[in-house]
């Protein structure tokens, strides 16, 4: 991954075979305090206008058109929604509430750029035969099988995970150890989970052996990504964005 920077937005950048994925930081934006200042959710307590204008910079800055980025009601799940073409009301242009629940969102079609956020849960992109996905993955989400589900959707053989919570400072009960023993030793540090390899071992089980993989903690790292862990309600979103390269059919 390689970090990109245009009119003071910052954000990391990944290139899978025919797609291209970014991650981006809270760096760039218009928001104020506690939101300062890439917030790109509504639902958090930030000015609807100033997530408006965050939204269309992040599409700006990637070349991308905001009404072609999509985006759901993310409710910690495994659904991952197929979209062959725009939305017909774009939710990410024109930021509103009452979007179907999905924590994961899948497309063949060239142009159009699923997006998740997160605020310490993983963004993974998956990119393969039949198209690019992009997934909210947090312990609830890949327990219940979302990467299986991404990958399986677009017959992915490549993914990209981007900055969340580190092994550093996630701690978690006996519920989510249970969870996870069944991936082998390697997890878990007592009672820290390493979010990042629980995602590594779950793309391989479903038969994905590129996986590029960013070592940022959004908790240890104010300065650049949001963290409910370290913030708690009162912070905002920074997201995770795929989609196919303009020489993809679609």
């Amino acid at each position: 991954m390689h970090w990109r920077e245009t009119n003071g937005l910052r954000w990391l950048e990944a290139d899978l075979p025919n797609a291209r994925v970014a991650f981006t930081t809270r760096v760039g934006g218009v928001s104020a305090r506690p939101y300062e200042s890439l917030n790109l959710a509504i639902l958090t307590g930030d000015r609807r206008d100033d997530v408006r204008e965050n939204r269309h910079r992040v599409a700006r800055a990637l070349g991308l058109a905001p009404d072609r980025i999509v985006i759901g009601r993310q409710v910690h799940g495994a659904e991952v929604a197929t979209h062959d073409d725009a939305p017909e009301h774009s939710a990410y242009a024109d930021p509103g509430p009452n979007l179907p629940a999905a924590d994961g969102h899948a497309t063949g079609r060239g142009r159009i750029a699923p997006l998740v956020m997160v605020a310490d849960c993983l963004p993974v992109a998956v990119a393969g035969a039949d198209g690019v996905a992009m997934l909210h993955c947090g312990w609830r989400g890949m327990a219940g099988g979302i990467v299986e589900t991404g990958v399986r959707t677009v017959r992915a053989v490549d993914a990209a995970v981007g900055p969340g919570i580190g092994p550093c400072c996630y701690e978690v009960g006996d519920e989510v150890r249970g969870r996870f023993e069944d991936l082998g030793e390697g997890i878990f540090d007592g009672r820290m989970l390493d979010l990042r390899e629980v995602a590594r071992r779950l793309l391989g089980r479903a038969g994905v052996d590129e996986v590029e993989v960013s070592e940022l903690c959004t908790r240890c790292n104010p300065e650049l990504f949001y963290s409910h862990r370290r913030d708690g309600e009162r912070t905002g979103r920074q997201a995770g964005l795929v989609w196919r390269d303009a020489s993809c059919r679609g």
